[in-house]
């Protein structure tokens, strides 16, 4: 029998460590093939030949996962924030290369989407150096407050703020630039006339940085399910995990 593997791809200010309570929840429900994979400069490091644009992430996914696959894997694909947008970029090259593929923030590649105004300032020549320079200079205790302030528990507040730091500060700016309208929408645009695997959206209802009726309208035109997470934020993966695993299990299974 094909081994059938489950593969993580976070996204920014982050490490692999916001999948803790997944993959826990996961692995108590026999899911035991569970691999997350860390962006360079976001947990792990950067190759000196490696340029960090929306593109170079892309390709570094489809790498990746090419090398799981010489193992005689099948691999069900999920990803989440700019992981999505690696997992989206990544389908755009190679949709032959995922059993299935699941992301959340979709409404991202839709060409109306306008980027928030953290993104929006990452973006911006002088001043996204300025706020990245803030963020990545600022004592353990502020990066802390910082995951904490976005609604991450301690703990794994605690580890993102270890991977805070000048490589993914770089990172940051190269990847927002590149990633900037008409770029995703454009993405979005690729996707629609791909023949996919199947897909699953996750749409997390209080999710600040994307609306959810652009999502449902992405999953739509690529044919994917939509998972709707009512009353759970854009960090769904570390907080009452149990209903979420069990949708994931139920999709895999299907498919």
């Amino acid at each position: 029998m094909t081994d059938r593997i489950t593969v993580l791809v976070h996204g920014n200010p982050e490490t692999s460590a916001i999948w803790g309570p997944l993959t826990a929840a996961l692995h108590e429900r026999g899911r035991m093939s569970v691999i997350a994979l860390s962006p360079p400069g976001f947990g792990a490091p950067v190759p000196e030949d490696f340029d960090p644009t929306m593109d170079g992430y892309a390709d570094w996914l489809v790498g990746e996962l090419d090398a799981l696959r010489a193992n005689g894997a099948e691999i069900d694909l999920l990803g989440h924030d700019w992981g999505a947008g690696h997992v989206y970029g990544a389908l755009a090259r190679r949709p032959d290369i995922v059993r299935t593929w699941t992301g959340d923030i979709a409404g991202v590649l839709h060409a109306d989407y306008v980027w928030h105004d953290m993104a929006q300032a990452w973006q911006t020549p002088d001043i996204g150096e300025q706020v990245i320079e803030g963020m990545t200079m600022s004592s353990d205790d502020e990066k802390l407050a910082l995951f904490e302030g976005l609604g991450l528990p301690t703990d794994i507040a605690a580890e993102l703020a270890t991977g805070l730091n000048a490589d993914m500060g770089r990172c940051v700016l190269r990847l927002y630039r590149t990633g900037a309208q008409p770029a995703v929408g454009r993405l979005g645009d690729r996707l629609a006339e791909t023949d996919l695997p199947p897909g699953l959206v996750v749409d997390a209802e209080l999710d600040p940085y994307i609306s959810s009726d652009l999502s449902n309208e992405i999953a739509r035109r690529l044919g994917a399910e939509v998972l709707r997470l009512e009353g759970r934020g854009h960090w769904w993966m570390v907080d009452d995990v149990d209903p979420v695993a069990d949708s994931l299990l139920a999709f895999w299974s299907a498919h």
